[in-house]
């Protein structure tokens, strides 16, 4: 069963993902440790598709974000008062659980190192705890 999903929320939830990915890979926090640790240097539009970068991700974000309201919504259901910080933790669980352990194996095997992986999966949990936190709360 599907629970009743908070479309306002996942959108809300999108845009803060996306604030918080534009701090976190801002050229003054992690962008240029990140960019060093891929090996790279120059200019990242250089390499062009910025726009399609920019689409997909909003697509994972988009993809992310009803995904975790599915979850909250299935806590709710199951009984769980969520709440913002059920929300947050949840999120917190689905990053460390999920996003951060799947690309650990995905960034090693590629040659990129942990260095690569924690800043990556550092933005994708406060991404993902961010977007429980107002999903648990909104719905």
């Amino acid at each position: 069963m599907i629970p009743t999903i908070n479309l306002a929320a996942v959108l809300v939830s999108v845009v803060a993902a996306f604030v918080i990915g534009f701090i976190w890979f801002g050229p003054k926090t992690f962008f240029p440790v990140w960019w060093r640790a891929l090996g790279k240097s120059g200019d990242p539009g250089a390499e062009g598709g910025m726009a399609l970068t920019f689409g997909l991700t909003l697509v994972g974000s988009l993809v992310q974000a009803f995904s975790l309201a599915v979850v909250i919504g299935w806590a709710r259901l199951a009984g769980v008062d969520v709440g913002l910080a059920g929300g947050a933790l949840i999120g917190l669980f689905v990053g460390v659980g999920f996003a951060a352990a799947t690309s650990l194996g995905h960034r090693l095997f590629a040659g990129q190192g942990l260095k690569v992986w924690l800043i990556e999966v550092g933005g994708d949990i406060v991404a993902l705890i961010a977007m429980g936190a107002i999903i648990g709360a909104w719905i």
